[in-house]
């Protein structure tokens, strides 16, 4: 999963004199609730965020006014230190301190002093974490559009070696029409291809700063909130103060791309497993991501298909529980929604691993091809296709259906394919029929027929294989 560094966590006896909040309160706070309410085993993956958000905020701060270039020297200077000690691990996380914002405020008081207590000026943690997380899912969507082209190419790629390679489409898993596999494989770049727009457009909505509105209402320190967006690269400002630190539609809008995504990619693992299987026995995965059982030597399970598969249950999930955490909250923030980081962070751990491993899997396939001709011609896959022929020698299409289920019939009666009923028995079931009916029954007839825009004809399938290359290299 996450590549982050996950340090063991320390706890510190003058945790409360380090607390935000601590001369208020009369008692420390009880370790039982130190462990329940802290966030830094897991949002300390948020670091890099924070760090450059607060040294955007204290550019701002000292451009207006509000802090001393000192300070703002001795700001850049500490948290260049916290950032190369978190890198080499040396960074001590402390889980009184709470979360990864207070742990690395609390460093950098430590290294300049008074400068790194000017730092939270005019910021409340409630608009620092909703930017820090927007600045964190804004990089990780960037990675997850790279391996969303990733999977796309390996599909794209592997249908142009199969364009003219027959296998049955299915209807009601029973066979339907024949169509080519590389056809096939392109439904699923399509699919990919509408999740790569809905990652854009999720992108847009994340990519707006909250920074500035403070703990609800804004601030009355002169923030100049627009530098503080061109320096961090988002596109605009949250309008409203209250909206901006306790909206999670962006969250939201993210787990829902991530689990129709998932969907696409369940449904590709479940066809590799059953055409792997041999009652299709229409592809050959590499060992590589197969297992073997423990008790049967013969067995090669698509483990990594079957994981796959199920994983998309998990981010599903995941969508379900941050829609229920948002649905009762008042405004503006509550600490419920510190539950947001955990299955947002597994839900982009889940989804990259899985178009990494799935898009090198594609690449693996071995294909078949004998195996799914045979298939195809099982199901009297060209029965359509007699049907159109006789439309087009003037028969009404409901009269058509009939007669070609009359001789679907028969051949079923004889266990032969349409192919094999002879010119004579043919024609005693519609007159129309004549000799050039032999060319529609074959399943390569089959597919060139059927060269409509978007169509399974090899020439078509061979454009959009080319129309996918060129939108892909873009």
């Amino acid at each position: 999963m996450s590549s982050e560094p996950q340090p063991a966590l320390s706890t510190d006896p003058l945790a409360n004199k380090q607390q935000a909040w601590s001369a208020l309160f009369s008692e420390p706070m009880s370790q039982l609730v130190q462990r329940y309410t802290a966030s830094v085993g897991f949002d300390q993956r948020l670091w890099r965020a924070d760090i450059a958000g607060s040294l955007a905020h204290a550019a701002m701060l000292q451009a207006q006014g509000v802090i001393g270039a000192g300070d703002l020297a001795d700001i850049r200077r500490g948290l260049g230190q916290i950032a190369q000690e978190i890198e080499n691990g040396s960074f001590v996380w402390k889980l009184e301190l709470e979360d990864v914002h207070l742990n690395i405020e609390a460093r950098l008081t430590a290294l300049v002093g008074d400068a790194g207590k000017r730092l939270h000026t005019g910021r409340s943690r409630n608009d620092q974490v909703a930017t820090d997380v927007r600045l964190w899912l804004r990089g990780e969507i960037d990675t997850l559009a790279l391996l969303l082209a990733g999977m796309q190419r390996a599909l794209v790629e592997l249908a142009a070696a199969h364009a003219d390679t027959v296998m049955p489409g299915y209807t009601h898993m029973q066979v339907a029409q024949p169509v080519s596999f590389a056809h096939h494989l392109l439904a699923y770049v399509e699919m990919f291809a509408r999740d790569a727009e809905r990652l854009a457009d999720v992108r847009r909505r994340t990519n707006r700063l909250p920074l500035g509105a403070a703990a609800l209402a804004g601030t009355s320190y002169p923030l100049d909130r627009e530098s503080v967006a061109r320096t961090l690269g988002f596109e605009g400002v949250c309008q409203n103060s209250l909206d901006a630190v306790s909206d999670r539609d962006f969250a939201l809008e993210f787990s829902a791309f991530a689990a129709i995504c998932m969907v696409h990619v369940s449904r590709l693992a479940e066809e590799i497993v059953l055409w792997m299987s041999q009652n299709f026995g229409f592809i050959d995965l590499a060992d590589r991501y197969c297992t073997g059982s423990s008790i049967m030597p013969q067995k090669r399970n698509p483990d990594v298909a079957e994981l796959a598969r199920g994983k998309s249950g998990r981010v599903v999930g995941h969508l379900m529980g941050l829609l229920t955490l948002m649905k009762g909250q008042p405004l503006t923030y509550n600490k419920d929604n510190q539950e947001d980081k955990e299955p947002l962070f597994d839900t982009v751990d889940t989804l990259a691993d899985t178009l990494r491993i799935m898009a090198e899997m594609v690449g693996g396939i071995t294909v078949k091809k004998e195996a799914m001709e045979r298939a195809a011609l099982k199901g009297y896959a060209t029965a359509t296709d007699l049907a159109d022929y006789l439309v087009k020698k003037g028969l009404p299409f409901r009269d058509a259906h009939e007669a070609v289920a009359h001789a679907v019939k028969i051949a079923l009666q004889r266990g032969v394919d349409l192919a094999e009923l002879s010119l004579a028995e043919l024609q005693a079931l519609q007159p129309r029929i004549e000799a050039d009916v032999a060319a529609v029954l074959t399943l390569r007839g089959s597919l060139a027929a059927r060269s409509v825009l978007g169509g399974t004809a090899p020439v078509q399938v061979l454009a959009q294989v080319a129309r996918h290359r060129a939108r892909l290299a873009g």
